[in-house]
């Protein structure tokens, strides 16, 4: 029996955020990203939602024996679908799932995205898709009105990343061609944790918030 395979499109594209593998490029028709602020957590989710005409970038890579158990954690609050017309190369027996936030996820409440989430996306993208696919990551967002918290300093995402100075100057230059509004981590309902000591990155925690 085959794996099933699970489609990134927003930090899973990084792969120091997760230990999947192998993976491979994919591009998903129909669909497009936008951060969702919701009652689920202070913080706004990265999600995907289904838009005629347009298409989004990420990652596609195994689930060993179909046990999602630790990525159905990681990504709590989303639904698993189906990936129905996604374009790759892994053959036509395979299943490929989507997560995405359900419309009725509550109401939704101002809460801000964090930019210490989005270093570790922008360096994936960077990383896999180079600076064109940064672009378009960043165009095919929606949602930028929303406040971005400038935690990057003491991060609030557990899988925080030092990204390196070339992804952190194309998150701050797309940040500012789109007009984004800053505002700092104790304005918010976010707790704000201790500087994080120097050296590598902390290992994912199981029990995290989780992020598309």
């Amino acid at each position: 029996m085959n794996d099933p395979y699970f489609f990134g499109y927003g930090s899973l594209v990084n792969i120091g955020s997760h230990n999947y593998g192998p993976v491979a490029r994919a591009r998903l028709p129909g669909w497009r990203r936008r951060w969702r602020a919701t009652r689920l957590r202070p913080a706004a989710f990265l999600t995907a939602h289904r838009a005629p005409g347009h298409a989004i970038d990420g990652l596609v890579a195994p689930v060993p024996g179909a046990d999602w158990a630790a990525l159905d954690h990681r990504e709590r609050g989303y639904d698993r679908l189906d990936a129905l017309g996604l374009e790759h190369d892994l053959g036509p027996a395979a299943q490929v799932a989507v997560y995405a936030i359900p419309d009725a996820t509550g109401a939704e409440t101002p809460c801000p995205i964090l930019l210490s989430y989005l270093d570790v996306v922008v360096r994936g993208f960077l990383d896999q898709f180079g600076p064109a696919g940064v672009a378009r990551f960043m165009e095919t967002t929606d949602g930028w009105d929303l406040p971005v918290a400038t935690d990057r300093d003491r991060p609030l995402y557990p899988r925080a990343q030092d990204t390196g100075d070339t992804a952190r100057a194309l998150t701050d230059d797309w940040l500012r061609r789109l007009g984004a509004r800053f505002i700092a981590p104790e304005d918010t309902a976010l707790a704000t944790p201790e500087p994080r000591a120097s050296g590598p990155a902390p290992a994912p925690r199981a029990s995290a918030p989780r992020a598309g």
